[in-house]
């Protein structure tokens, strides 16, 4: 009975049950950890070796900049331009981190610890519980399920790659950027990051030829400001016009 009225006060109080924070914490972990095998052998193709692939896993831990780090590399660019395009994508969590710290308020000698863990998954799973301890909880499963789930699957997936041997005859070369695109497409939710995405893209794509390897990647950053501030003028021009 006294469990019963303990759930009904956490729901009238806007929470929800700890079990049902941590199952959607796991569905999460698990579904994107699963990918780190994509990454494995990606990697692996790049030329990269096993001890190498790993430690990108277990360092860096942020799916997008790893994969484009070894996208860079295996189409033949130098490994300064390859980690500039991995920083810029990596940039994002530092303002993750920033909402997060005040959100989850956890203690300082956690903090250096957890900054391990702020990614786009541990961050979009604390930042929609309703309470502090369910981001807690939601945070702290999803990270640790997707760090040990990911570093399993990355070594999985680059020791099968050297067992392997030429993973292009295979046609694994293209697992990487297909869980990437798989990773990308729920984010683009409006018609501004759907045009964000389409033109970076575009300017991707259309500088291969022209540009050095991994070079397109830096430059297809631009669509973001491109984009922001072009609805910026069209904002501005609707508002003159109902003057």
């Amino acid at each position: 009975m006294a469990e019963q009225r303990t759930l009904a006060d956490l729901r009238t109080a806007g929470g929800k049950p700890n079990a049902a924070v941590v199952r959607d914490a796991l569905g999460v972990g698990v579904a994107v950890g699963l990918s780190g095998f994509a990454f494995g052998v990606t990697s692996a193709g790049s030329g990269l070796t096993l001890l190498q692939t790993c430690a990108l896993s277990l360092l860096v831990f942020t799916g997008a900049s790893q994969f484009a780090l070894v996208g860079a590399l295996a189409a033949g660019g130098s490994p300064l331009t390859a980690a500039a395009g991995a920083f810029f994508l990596g940039v994002r969590n530092a303002f993750y981190g920033l909402r997060l710290s005040q959100l989850l308020s956890l203690p300082r000698a956690v903090r250096p610890f957890a900054a391990q863990w702020v990614i786009d998954e541990t961050a979009a799973v604390a930042l929609a519980q309703p309470t502090r301890r369910s981001a807690r909880i939601g945070f702290v499963v999803t990270g640790l399920s997707l760090y040990v789930l990911w570093n399993l699957t990355t070594l999985l997936g680059a020791w099968g790659a050297e067992v392997i041997g030429d993973t292009d005859a295979w046609g694994l070369d293209a697992a990487g950027p297909a869980v990437f695109l798989a990773l990308l497409a729920p984010m683009l939710k409006t018609a501004t990051e759907r045009a964000v995405a389409a033109l970076a893209v575009v300017l991707g794509l259309g500088l291969v030829p022209v540009l050095p390897a991994g070079v397109p990647v830096l430059v297809a950053a631009l669509a973001a400001p491109v984009v922001l501030w072009a609805e910026g003028r069209r904002r501005g021009d609707a508002r003159e016009g109902e003057l």
